[in-house]
Order: C-alpha cells, then structure tokens, then sequence
C-alpha cells in the first residue's frame, strides 16, 4: 500500500495542469467544470464503489482503480479538446472512487487483523506522508519538465501510472474482510446511508465536518496555481513551491498521531474549523506574495486532519461496511466541491481572484463551525 501510494501519487502533471487545460484553449471556468465533471464522477461512483470493496474485495477494486486511472491519462497524453477531456477526468473519476474507502479499509482491517487498530492513525497519516513527498518530489520535475513543454509532464504521469497496476496486483487483502459481507443487493447501501445520516449522528457530522475542510484544501489545490500567476510567479516555481507545499502536508500528517494523542477530538476540530476559514480571508486580505505563508498553513492543517478524520471515522464504523462509509464521506467532499468550484471559477473571471477566497473562508466558517457544535453535543 505505501508503494501503491507512492506511485499514485507520483503526479508530475499536477503543479501545471491548469495551464495545460488552458494551453489546449480552455478557459478557466472550463477548466473548473472539468474538475466539476471529475468530482461528479467521483461522487456518482463513490458509494457504489465502496459497496462494491465491501462485497467483492477491497483488492480488486483497487487493480480496478489503477487501470481506469491510467485510461484516463493516456485520453489527456494523445487527444484534446473539452469534450475529450472530460471523458478522461470520468474514467479518472471513477479510478480515484474505486480506490477512495478501499484504501483506507484495508489498511485499518489489516490492523485489527493484526492486533494493531491503535496504531492505525500512525500508520495513515504514514501513507499520506509517502504520497505527499511522492507528489513533491514528482512537482518539482513537473515544473521543471513544463519549461521545455507544458506536454511533457503529462506524458511523464502518464508512464508512471502504468507501473500502479502490477503494484496493486501484489496487495494481500485482509481475511478478516471475508468472515462477515454485506448483502448483495441495492438495499444494503440505502441501509448504510440511513445509519450513517439518521442513526448515527457522530458520525453524520464527523463527515460533514470532514466535507467543509475537504473542500477547502481541495479549492486551495487548484485556485493556487491562477494565484502564483496572479502574483506574478515565473512558472519556472510552480513546481518547486507545489514541491514544499506537499513536503510541508507530509510532515503534518507523518507526526498527525503525536497530537491526536495530545488533543480532545473536538478540541481539535473547532482549532481547525478556526483557522482553516482564517487562512482564506488572510490570502485575499494581503493578495500578495506573502500570502503564500497562509497558503502553506492551509497545508499544514491538511496534513493533521485528513489521517485524523480517517480514524474518527473507522472508529465508529464496523469492517462490513467500513469501505462504503469511507466512500460516503468522500462523496460528500467531491460533491460539495463540484458544486463550488464552478461558482468560485465564475466568481474569479468575473470580479477578482480575492473574492473566490473570500467566498472560501465564509462557506467553510460556516460549515465546519456547524459541525463542531453539533458534535460538541456527542462527544
């Protein structure tokens, strides 16, 4: 899994995909309803996928995962054109809900398998790690490589993600996962969604609080590089900063379990329900280089809560189902962001970059806030 990860996450095209998108004559707000298209897909598939890990195996789904990922890829390396695109982010969508959930469960099943659950947020926030330096080390050969051609990272993505399907091929599933099965039919996920939203409350909030920072590190992910242009950033950098960003979320999430262990959940989920709304209003209110220091900070905060969250979560849900849960709460992240994005995008061209940052800090104020104070009641 932490190889797997490693080579996923190896993404050389990511520090300049906005302006490959915009060097085939997209504009921006197209550029954004391709993500939307993406988050979508995600979000459609996201449940049945995790339905499906829970019921057929978390293993096969994952191979599945890495095929569709790369079909995606070779789309962007040999075609062009909006239409063509967006087919490649559905396949890539479909790749990245077939993975989300399945991961993550076969890694905390291992674990009670193996007598070691407490040390699943170490063992995440590890695996977070590995991909973070993966894509850091992976943006700075992406910028580096866009200087001769913006084509070439793509091309060089394209490569790398071939080598993820033998990886996934050698993954050994958990048997703890074959004892007890979900049932085969449409009705057992309408069960799951129904506990999880009207039966469980920790765990319906846990997800929308885990939905509102979602969307906030997602939105920095891709407002960040218009906002390098905006400042006047030589592309030169992208790849080197999108490098430190990363390194910076490995670090978090590597040593995310030493302040768990320090920290009362909801303590430290109204910390970051503060600061993380905080950090979009200070990008707009300076609008310069020196709010790269809070782009970093939002970074960082990714880094401790997403290994974080994925533990609360797992925590209070069992392993027949832990996969769909998972998915459920990334449906909820993709499609919250599928509905900003585009608006965010539209907001950008039409007005300033500062108010899309602006409109960030208040949604996610707003969301996360609510969240805490409901699970304030639970905990």
């Amino acid at each position: 899994m932490y190889l797997l990860k490693g080579v996923m996450w190896f993404m050389v095209a990511m520090p300049i995909i906005v302006l490959f998108f915009q060097e085939h004559g997209l504009t921006l707000t197209e550029v954004m309803v391709l993500q939307a298209i993406y988050s979508i897909s995600v979000a459609v598939f996201e449940i049945p996928s995790g339905y499906i890990a829970d019921v057929f195996g978390r293993k096969r789904t994952i191979i599945l995962s890495t095929i569709f990922c790369f079909l995606g890829y070779i789309l962007f390396s040999f075609y062009s054109g909006f239409l063509i695109f967006g087919i490649a982010e559905i396949l890539i969508g479909i790749g990245g809900s077939l993975m989300s959930g399945s991961d993550s469960a076969i890694l905390y099943d291992t674990l009670l398998e193996t007598d070691a659950k407490d040390k699943y947020t170490k063992i995440e926030g590890r695996n977070y790690a590995i991909g973070n330096f993966s894509e850091a080390i992976a943006g700075v050969l992406g910028g580096f490589l866009a200087v001769s051609s913006i084509y070439f990272p793509v091309y060089a993505q394209t490569f790398v993600l071939f080598f993820s399907i033998p990886i996934a091929f050698s993954i050994v599933e958990p048997s703890l996962v074959n004892e007890k099965k979900m049932e085969k039919n449409f009705n057992a996920i309408i069960i799951v969604l129904k506990e999880t939203f009207f039966r469980y409350k920790k765990l319906k909030w846990l997800i929308v609080f885990s939905a509102s920072m979602g969307v906030a590190t997602l939105s920095v992910a891709w407002f960040c590089q218009p906002f390098f242009k905006s400042v006047g950033i030589p592309i030169v950098y992208f790849g080197i900063i999108w490098a430190g960003l990363n390194l910076s979320v490995g670090l978090t999430s590597f040593n995310s379990y030493l302040l768990e262990k320090k920290i009362k959940p909801i303590n430290l989920m109204m910390m970051l329900s503060l600061l993380m709304p905080l950090c979009f209003l200070l990008i707009a209110y300076y609008n310069s280089l020196f709010s790269l220091l809070f782009i970093l900070l939002i970074y960082l905060l990714r880094g401790i809560i997403t290994p974080i969250l994925r533990n609360y979560i797992n925590i209070n849900t069992t392993s027949n189902k832990r996969a769909t849960v998972l998915s459920i709460r990334s449906f909820m992240i993709r499609i919250a962001f599928a509905i900003t994005a585009p608006f965010l995008a539209y907001i950008s061209e039409n007005t300033s970059l500062v108010y899309s940052f602006y409109s960030l800090g208040i949604f996610i104020a707003f969301f996360s806030l609510l969240s805490v104070y409901k699970l304030s009641k639970l905990y």
